[in-house]
């Protein structure tokens, strides 16, 4: 397990499009997803550690933002013949398991991962109703440890002032996880 930090934030890069096979069956794209007033998008798999410690609050993050217009997706991208544990089958359960109200993709061809730039899991981009990148970082200021009540909710902030047309005014800290499994 290689942990590795997040690029810093890259600024006016325009999310690319994607078509990706979703846990609930059908195809979807970045405009399938995507919200009037963001959209969320962040490269995670089924295994990793860093994931399985902030996932719940992740999830809970995540509903919260989608009741206000903010599309959220997850992609999970790692090598599924070396890594077994992140397999569409595995991914399907997994999303079950945590309750996702929000596709769960599946990039096989590592196209789209490297189209983000994206490097470990999580790896989550915050982009504006226009669909450029206004937040690059780590979830909440309790990474992979529990959160308490003195957790900053840097996401959620972020992304509640990215909704109302705002830049983010929080230093971005960038995410660490597991690196991606590239082929």
């Amino acid at each position: 397990m290689a942990l590795l930090h997040t690029p810093d934030f890259q600024n006016g890069f325009a999310a690319p499009n994607f078509t990706l096979n979703n846990v609930g069956g059908r195809q979807l794209s970045f405009d399938d997803v995507s919200g009037e007033n963001g959209t969320v998008v962040a490269f995670i798999c089924n295994h990793c550690p860093y994931v399985l410690a902030i996932i719940d609050r992740f999830v809970e993050d995540a509903k919260m933002l989608q009741t206000q217009g903010i599309g959220v997706v997850t992609i999970m991208s790692n090598d599924t013949a070396r890594y077994p544990a992140d397999s569409f089958e595995n991914m399907i359960k997994f999303a079950q398991k945590h309750d996702f109200s929000f596709p769960y993709l599946i990039d096989e061809s590592q196209k789209i991962a490297k189209a983000y730039d994206a490097v470990c899991t999580p790896d989550i981009f915050g982009f504006d109703g226009n669909g450029v990148l206004q937040y690059r970082g780590r979830l909440d200021s309790a990474g992979a440890h529990e959160a308490d009540d003195h957790t900053v909710k840097e996401m959620v902030n972020a992304m509640h002032e990215i909704a109302q047309g705002d830049s983010p005014t929080q230093k971005q800290h960038p995410s660490m996880g597991c690196s991606i499994k590239w082929r």
